[in-house]
């Protein structure tokens, strides 16, 4: 049985997850409003990660004896000035997820849930890549600034980008 304090952690952190997931779908969309469906195709990729993400708590906190709570999802922003922008703005969203889930694992090691804390491995290291790949997007789209080259050349790049669920964790 998982402790209050981690259950309501963990339905905090998929409402968190939840946000993320439409936070990526804005960008989706302006991205696709501005006619770069390579770069709409890695945010739709990302949508699909964040929701296996949110299934994977989901199945973890049902596992262990707790209840799944839902809450209102908070409306991300919609506008956007640029594919650059919108790299800017993930990567800083994915620092600031990794953030949530470094306070989840002192929050397991605090209360002793070594079940908890062997679960977030999984998800720390997924961050570490999860900003690296942000990271990179921003630096190339900075390198090429407004070449409109460069930036069909990302966009069919992005474009062959696929989810698929790791084995061991579906």
């Amino acid at each position: 049985m998982i402790s209050e304090t981690l259950q309501d952690a963990i339905n905090e952190q998929i409402n968190k997850e939840y946000y993320s997931k439409y936070y990526y779908l804005s960008m989706a969309a302006y991205l696709s409003s501005i006619n770069l469906p390579g770069f709409e195709n890695f945010f739709l990729i990302q949508v699909e990660e964040e929701n296996f993400h949110i299934m994977k708590f989901f199945k973890y906190l049902n596992s262990r004896g707790g209840r799944v709570i839902l809450k209102g999802i908070e409306s991300p922003p919609n506008d956007f000035n640029s594919p650059l922008e919108v790299f800017e703005l993930a990567y800083k969203h994915e620092q600031f997820v990794t953030k949530l889930i470094n306070n989840l694992m002192d929050l397991a090691l605090k209360e002793k849930d070594h079940a908890f804390a062997s679960f977030l491995k999984w998800y720390i290291d997924e961050q570490v890549e999860e900003e690296e790949t942000m990271s990179n997007y921003v630096e190339k789209l900075k390198l090429i600034g407004d070449q409109s080259s460069g930036i069909f050349m990302i966009d069919n790049e992005l474009g062959a980008r696929t989810f698929t669920p790791p084995e061991s964790l579906k």
